[in-house]
């Protein structure tokens, strides 16, 4: 048998245990996918995401495991099968992702990092002008102990 190399990501608590599973006919409801992978293992979750405009499932789903080890199972095992005359793809679950951001796509807006970015970099502008400051005020410090330095012995003679 050969053994499909999926790199490990994830949707799910623990990216290691939740699986994609795409390619689902429209007549297959979350028992019937619950029912198909219950023989690799322990399962937490099934959901299928539903169209809202049809109220139908999109033709994918998310199956999460108890262990990696049984997720891992079954995507040998169910990649590239068939359930109800379908072939499934199945993989491990990726987060949805803003481009070049942390959280998930549904989750905020692209803009709703701009207040936080925009208070991080007044942040940054005023300890560069404080240690600009008090590299001016170490200078003129240093400046001024060696003009009296220099000025303390021509006075006192």
């Amino acid at each position: 048998m050969q053994t499909t190399v999926v790199a490990k990501g994830g949707k799910g608590s623990n990216p290691k245990t939740a699986l994609y599973v795409g390619g689902l006919e429209a007549t297959v409801n979350e028992a019937a996918l619950h029912s198909a992978f219950l023989p690799f293992g322990d399962i937490k979750e099934v959901s299928l995401p539903l169209d809202h405009a049809t109220g139908t499932h999109r033709g994918f789903g998310f199956v999460e495991f108890e262990a990696a080890e049984d997720a891992a199972t079954a995507v040998d095992n169910m990649h590239n099968s068939e359930l109800y005359g379908r072939v499934l793809r199945v993989n491990y679950a990726q987060p949805n992702k803003i481009k070049g951001g942390d959280k998930g796509f549904a989750s905020q807006a692209v803009w709703a990092d701009a207040d936080d970015w925009y208070e991080k970099h007044i942040a940054e502008e005023e300890l560069e002008k404080l240690a600009d400051q008090q590299a001016k005020a170490t200078k003129l410090a240093a400046d001024e102990a060696i003009v009296k330095g220099v000025a303390a012995p021509a006075g006192a003679s």
